[in-house]
């Protein structure tokens, strides 16, 4: 793809008195050369549409247009930056489509035609919630078929390692189970903080996530949110007791999946937590 003559993104932002808010978990990258390196890693960008949350002032929209996405769909919650990104938008014939709005409530799978990658700087104080959402829209009627050919975010660096992380890990938790449980999931790259304007007090990373064609084991997933919920919710506490909460008899349970009572939650493998997910309706509390 030729690249379309536009300003620098430092005039535009300055044309349009743009400033990062806070409200928004705002930081901007004006380096195409790092919004590039993000889009390509992102995969062939050419056979599918994209989608980006929070694009501001457009750095990340400009590298995956230059990189040949065919159709790019932007969420921008914040109406200040919807100027900027016409511009672009006009750069780009009937390649850039802008929606004003909140992400949470907007389901990606409704605005493209066909499979699509989620490419997107996210805003630090809902990038966790947008994960999990998207992970969550990829069940339809009890079987994992996702419409998402990958998934390329940039967290903060620990929010990063907490999703890439495995069994053993320091940073390994719920937020990982779930996650490789569906996905391959890698930590690609960080960040430089001055590659951000204004530069984050916190160091940034890339996580890579590409959906399994099934999930790693069978488990049901509401199952497994409240199994995990509750296992890691006391990480201190030993498995016979943090998974109280919500089964009868924890040491049955444990013995009969094979597990060490004693255990807590971040030894576990993701193969553990789908053997207890299946076992657990046996032994449960009330409604699971």
């Amino acid at each position: 793809m030729h690249d379309v003559e536009l300003p620098p993104l430092r005039d535009v932002i300055n044309k349009h008195r743009l400033r990062a808010d806070k409200k928004f978990g705002q930081n901007f990258i004006l380096d195409l050369n790092v919004t590039r390196r993000i889009a390509r890693l992102a995969g062939n960008l050419t056979d599918c549409e994209v989608v980006e949350i929070g694009p501001g002032p457009g750095g990340l929209t400009r590298g995956l247009l230059i990189e040949g996405a065919r159709k790019v769909h932007v969420i921008e919650a914040d109406n200040r930056f919807i100027p900027a990104l016409q511009e672009i938008a006009q750069a780009y014939p009937a390649r850039l489509n802008i929606i004003e709005g909140d992400a949470l409530e907007i389901n990606p799978d409704e605005l493209s035609e066909g499979p699509y990658r989620i490419v997107s700087n996210l805003p630090y104080n809902i990038g966790t919630a947008l994960l999990t959402g998207w992970l969550d829209r990829g069940w339809s009627d009890g079987i994992w078929q996702p419409s998402f050919l990958s998934m390329t975010l940039m967290f903060q660096k620990e929010v990063a390692q907490r999703i890439t992380a495995q069994a053993g890990d320091k940073h390994y938790g719920r937020l990982a189970v779930l996650a490789n449980w569906l996905c391959d999931a890698d930590l690609a790259f960080e960040l430089d903080r001055q590659v951000f304007v204004p530069p984050p007090k916190v160091t940034s990373a890339i996580a890579h996530l590409v959906p399994r064609a099934q999930p790693m084991a069978d488990a049901d997933p509401e199952i497994l949110r409240k199994l995990t919920a509750a296992a890691f919710g006391q990480r201190r506490k030993m498995l016979r007791a943090s998974l109280k909460r919500i089964c009868s008899d924890p040491q049955a349970l444990l013995v009969e999946a094979g597990i060490d009572e004693t255990a807590r939650a971040e030894v576990l493998t993701i193969d553990d937590f789908c053997k207890l997910a299946r076992l657990l309706p046996n032994y449960k509390v009330g409604e699971l």
